[in-house]
């Protein structure tokens, strides 16, 4: 069965983006990048909402060589509006129910499956119970007026399980925990 990692990029404050922000909010040192690279070799499936996508294609067909791994590697996208075929190499269209699809897809294969983008689709996995790994990256910035994509609006609660954590160029700090879905606060220690 494949393992669904959900993986986001964010400032402090959870934004997944900064209106006038560089990429990475200007801070991708040598450290990040070369993860970046090091990630970029490993096998898995990106799953992606029509959003997202289009943000993705228009980056492809602009020639930004930055893209050619993710270019390369089998994409699923969800959606009820865009139509097949797709026009960036390796995507394939799913236009029915995302968490049954993804279901269906974390049975039949062996392959990893990771977001890109995507919060309806990644609050939607979470909430259904299908993510075995949530990854984020915090960039050390607050974008209380200029943030853009708040990451965590319409969440569950959600319990982490830390798994993995490490600082990049002495800044940038990956998180990786082991997510479970809460009906709501935990319940206080007994005494």
């Amino acid at each position: 069965m494949a393992e669904l990692m959900v993986d986001f990029i964010t400032s402090l404050d959870g934004f997944g983006a900064a209106e006038g922000w560089p990429g990475l909010w200007g801070m991708g040192g040598p450290e990040y990048l070369a993860w970046l690279d090091e990630e970029s070799r490993i096998a898995y499936t990106t799953l992606m909402g029509a959003t997202t996508y289009r943000m993705f294609v228009g980056f492809a067909e602009s020639g930004a060589d930055f893209l050619d791994d993710l270019t390369a590697r089998p994409k699923f996208v969800f959606s009820r509006t865009l139509r097949a075929p797709l026009a960036w190499e390796n995507s394939t269209l799913i236009d029915r129910d995302a968490v049954e699809a993804v279901r269906e897809l974390k049975q039949r294969s062996e392959t990893p499956l990771r977001t890109i983008g995507s919060l309806s689709l990644c609050r939607a996995l979470l909430e259904a119970g299908l993510v075995d790994r949530y990854r984020v990256v915090v960039f050390p910035v607050v974008n209380g007026a200029s943030g853009r994509d708040r990451i965590y609006d319409g969440w569950p609660d959600v319990a982490l399980e830390t798994v993995d954590h490490r600082t990049f160029d002495g800044r940038l700090q990956l998180l990786e925990f082991a997510p479970t879905v809460l009906d709501g606060p935990p319940a206080e220690p007994a005494p």
